[in-house]
This record gives C-alpha cells, structure tokens and sequence, in this order.
C-alpha cells in the first residue's frame, strides 16, 4: 500500500518505512542539491533554535510523557505537540531566510508571519468538541491557503496576463485534444488569475474524487468513523456480521492500522462463551447499501462490487492498491473468513447468508475503520475507486439520500451546494469519476481546493494533505522526474480520451496557486499526460507578478 504522504492524526506504522525506502534515493539527489544552503542556514539558525528549545522543553517534556487513549480528541492530542512546533518552525522561518532556487522557504517565512492567527489542523463542531477547545493548530504553508485579511503578508498573486503568456502555448499543445479548459486561483484570495473555459464541463476521470472528499468530510466530519460489528439475535442464536461500509477492512494477520475482521472474531468468540454459546448461525447484514453493486462501467479490475460488507475491497492477491480482479460477492466472502476465524476459537457456524440484524440484537463486538480523514487520504494519494464509491455512498446516508450510485451523486451536489460551490454544468453519476458521464469544471475543482485550505472549513483539510506529491506518492510517484518533483500536488484522472490534472503548487515567488487542467478527445494518453505535467511545472517554474 502506497501511504498518504501525511498522516495527521495518527501515529507511524510499520508501512511508513517502505514508502520511505521507496523515495529515498529522490531525497538524497535533493539533500546534496541543498546542502549548501541548509548548512548555512543551520549555522545562522542555531542559536535561535538553542534559545527556543529551551523554552518549549517542558511542553515537549510532558507530551511525551503521556500515551494517546483511544477516546482522546484529535484537538487535546495534537494541540500541545503543534504549540510547540509552531514556536521552534517560526524560530526557522524567520532566520534561515528563502532558499537559492524554489522560493519554498520564502513562502514559509511570509506564512509564519500570517498564521500569528489559528488555522490548521481541528475536528470541532461535528466532531463533538467543545467551545472550551482550542482554536484550530496552524499546519504546513505548502498545504494551506493563505489567510487573507489585514497583516497577511503573503505575496501578491501573478497576474492573469503573465499566466497567459506562459500556460497559453502549453495549453495549445494538440495532445491535450480537442476540448481543453484550465484554470488557475490564488489560493491566499479565492481570486482567478487565468483561466481557459473553466466554466465549460469536460468529463473529469479520477478529478471527480476531490469533489467526494469535500462532500463526506463535510457531512460526516474528519474524525468520522465505520464501524464493523457482530450482533448476537438472543432468541435465535442468529449471529449477524453487519457492514458498515468499510472497504478497508482487512482479514490480512497483519492489520497495519486498519479495522481487523480477525480482532472482530476474537471478540466475538471470547463473548459468545461467556454466554455458554459454542454453535451460531451466521447470517451477513449488508442493507447499509442499496441499489445495484456493479457500478455502470460493468465488472472491472479498478472496483469491487460496491457493497455495505467486505474485507481488502474484495481484492484477489495482496495488493492493497491498483487493478486486481475482484471476488464476485464480497459479503458472502467476507463472511466466511469471519467463519473461518471464529472456529479456530472452537466456535462452529452454519453456512452464511444474508439477514438483517433487528434492534433487539446484542452487539458482541465491533471494529471501527481509521479517522474519515485517513480513508480521503488513502483515496485521493492512490486513487482508490472503493474507498471513492463507498465515501458517495456513505454522503448519501448521512444526508438521507438513497445509498446506491444515483443517489451519492445527488449527495455529493447536495453537499457542495451547502458550501457555495459553483455547481453550474457540474453532474455527478459516482463517486470516483469512472462513470463517463459525469461532469466538472475546472472552475469548481479550482474552488474546491481553496476551500479545503478555507480556514473556517478544517475538516476539509484531508483534501490538500492526500494529493499525490510530484516524484514521490501515490499515482504521482514516477511523474515529474524532471520537473516541479516535490512541488506539485495533484489529483490525476484517466479515462478513455480523458486526461486530467487538479491540484495545488508553489511558484517560484512561494506563492500557492491551485489549478485545474482538463483535456478529452485525446488519443495518446501518455503525450497527453505529459503536456499535462508539463504544464504543471511551468506554473511552478513561474514568477509571473
């Protein structure tokens, strides 16, 4: 599994050390290409950084000392730890000065200064903290929009007719197809700087995703989680496994983090003999969901059968990413490894089949997925079509749509629509943008990402922090080798004709730009991507104010 390049809220696992080897040698060619740099920055730096290390050491001092229950709040753990790191980052900022070359640490120190007010990282309102929590923790410049307001010392944006003498010609190029829109915004102001029909409707591919992402965090909220349970019908001893609609679940030995199908049965099984039960019958519980389980495309390596139950998204061998065939019922698969768990505990199960776990039912035990806002980095860094559809499907329960592909789709413009979103043109038929007839602007992914980086919206910060990173992470990871590696951060999207790019960047002046490229009728996918990227590079290669 390619693992989203931040985590925020949850600790290291085990897998981070294989997404480290996997860029390691990118970051030695550009640890020699800065050393220079930092060593004279370092030299300036270190007797800030003594003074500021002193004065933090008892905070840093008592947050180690304590380990993170499990019922702690995302603000109560990482409140203190982001204190004092902001105190040590800003120390940095201000003295190791701009690098020779991107304009990164340009771009830090001018946000160290305009995040003296909150932003960042917070799960209140839905997520049930309360007026006594702290304001949102600030986070990383390259990720976040500018504040915007009084004292923002953030640079002015380029303006649109620089932009246009720069993008124009690349946008011209006759890879990109017969029909191609763009648009590019300062994400400090909402403001478009240049755009090229982005009020125009193309196919999006896999773009689609960003829309997902903003619409279950927004309804669901960050710290929002899916729960797996085994329910126990006492009168009958029907014992029910009941979906909650967690793709990740996995049956692997090895959880790695994720919501374990073999903890549920060991819980499972430990509860039933205390009640002296040692035969159940076993029954699946999949009605979360509705509608039909094949999306519209038809059988296909990139999507399981849509369904509230089933374990590593149904996927054949052990790939935790990418296209696989898929088993054909994932419940009923999923069920009996559920089986095949509980009678290595000595209890024995009927063969499975589909129920409906009543209110009456006593809940044995139950495993809950990571935070909403892992399961929309995990989408958006590999470009997960289950975790994509399951995120629409879970939208349209918690605004009382209909769970099935139709009815995310109404969801998710309903969900866009409460947030101010132009919506115009914009038609949503699935979650993960494999439909073809789905439809998105340039102009609205572009707004979808300065509001992510909205202050006011923190929950929508998983969107920023899950985009694929240029020549290291996910479906961006063997792109931009020589190019803005390291400086862009986009979503990709593929079909059929269909080349897609939309994500944020740093100019060369540290600037944070969002931008949206979309281009059908293409025929060589692979010159199509390029112009793409190439484009891309040129808008971080630009200092166009």
């Amino acid at each position: 599994m390619v693992v989203p390049e931040l985590r925020p809220w949850r600790a290291a696992r085990p897998h981070v050390v294989r997404a480290a080897n996997a860029v390691r040698p990118r970051l030695a060619r550009a640890a020699d290409a800065v050393r220079p740099g930092l060593t004279r920055a370092t030299d300036t730096v270190r007797p800030h950084l003594k003074r500021t290390v002193a004065a933090v050491k008892p905070q840093v001092t008592r947050l180690t000392g304590l380990q993170r229950p499990k019922t702690l709040k995302t603000w109560q753990y990482t409140a203190g730890a982001a204190g004092a790191g902001l105190a040590l980052a800003a120390t940095v900022a201000t003295a190791a000065g701009p690098w020779d070359s991107t304009g990164q640490r340009t771009a830090e120190r001018d946000r160290a200064a305009a995040l003296e007010q909150p932003g960042g990282t917070d799960h209140g309102g839905d997520s049930g903290t309360t007026d006594a929590a702290p304001r949102p923790a600030p986070s990383a410049a390259s990720v976040l929009v500018g504040l915007g307001g009084a004292g923002n010392s953030v640079k002015s944006a380029p303006t649109g007719t620089a932009l246009a003498g720069v993008l124009g010609p690349l946008l011209g190029n006759p890879a990109l197809g017969t029909q191609h829109t763009a648009a590019v915004v300062d994400v400090s102001t909402g403001k478009r700087l240049y755009g090229a029909g982005a009020g125009a409707a193309l196919t999006p591919a896999s773009t689609t995703k960003i829309a997902t992402a903003v619409a279950a965090l927004s309804a669901l909220g960050a710290d929002h989680r899916l729960t797996t349970r085994a329910a126990l019908e006492s009168d009958t001893k029907e014992l029910v496994l009941v979906g909650g609609g967690d793709p990740t679940l996995t049956a692997r030995k090895d959880a790695d983090g994720w919501a374990s199908l073999r903890e549920l049965a060991d819980e499972t099984a430990a509860a039933l003999k205390k009640r002296d039960i040692t035969t159940v019958t076993l029954s699946y519980d999949k009605t979360l969901y509705a509608g039909p389980e094949i999306h519209p495309i038809g059988v296909n390596d990139n999507l399981a059968p849509v369904t509230a139950l089933m374990t590593d998204e149904a996927r054949t061998d052990d790939s935790t990413s990418g296209p696989v065939p898929r088993v054909s019922d994932p419940a009923t698969d999923a069920t009996r490894t559920f089986a095949t768990f509980l009678s290595a505990h000595g209890i024995k199960t009927t063969s499975p089949g589909p129920s409906k776990a009543t209110g009456r039912a006593d809940t044995l035990a139950e495993v809950s997925s990571p935070p909403l806002s892992d399961l929309v980095e995990r989408m958006l860094t590999n470009s997960d079509n289950d975790i994509a559809e399951a995120l629409a499907r879970q939208t349209a329960v918690a605004v009382k749509q209909r769970a099935d592909f139709e009815g995310g789709g109404r969801a998710i413009r309903a969900q866009l629509r409460k947030l101010g979103l132009p919506l115009a043109g914009a038609d949503f038929h699935d979650g993960s943008g494999l439909d073809r007839a789905d439809r998105l602007t340039a102009n609205l992914l572009t707004s979808l990402l300065v509001k992510a980086g909205d202050p006011g919206h923190p929950e929508l910060r998983p969107v920023l922090t899950g985009l694929p990173v240029a020549g290291f992470t996910g479906t961006l990871t063997s792109r931009y080798a020589n190019g803005a590696a390291g400086v862009v951060r986009a979503k990709t999207g593929t079909l059929t004709g269909v080349n897609t790019l939309a994500g944020t960047v740093v100019d060369q002046d540290g600037r944070l730009l969002a931008f949206a490229f979309l281009a059908s009728d293409t025929t060589n996918p692979a010159a199509a991507q390029s112009a793409l990227d190439r484009t891309a590079t040129a808008l971080a290669a630009c200092g166009c104010g």
